[in-house]
């Protein structure tokens, strides 16, 4: 018998997997890794094959991983090698890397 709170979950999983297949779409595909962090969830980070990036949150590892295999991306373990090489920086990240290190413009 399906709870109250298993048929929140499975909402949830559902609305990030739509978030994610929406990302998706609009970068010609995307692989994924999930982030724990800590009692805050775990964070989805999606990277689209024209090297387009964006994260989503999703309240517990459990949710984070349905949601991911409903979408049906490709997972990754870590975040490193050919898979973080395919992530395309522009002048905003760097502006905001060069304020928060190097005395650029305020992250506000």
């Amino acid at each position: 018998m399906e709870t109250q709170s298993d048929a929140r979950a499975e909402r949830r999983a559902a609305k990030l997997a739509k978030q994610i297949r929406a990302f998706a779409k609009q970068h010609g595909g995307a692989e994924g890794q999930l982030a724990y962090l800590g009692q805050m969830g775990t964070r989805i980070v999606l990277v689209g094959e024209d090297g387009g990036w964006g994260d989503l949150v999703a309240p517990s590892h459990a949710i984070a991983q349905a949601a991911a295999e409903k979408a049906g991306i490709t997972m990754h373990e870590s975040f490193d090698g050919d898979f973080a090489a395919k992530v395309r920086t522009g002048p905003y990240e760097w502006t905001r890397m060069a304020g928060i290190q190097l005395g650029g413009p305020p992250n506000a």
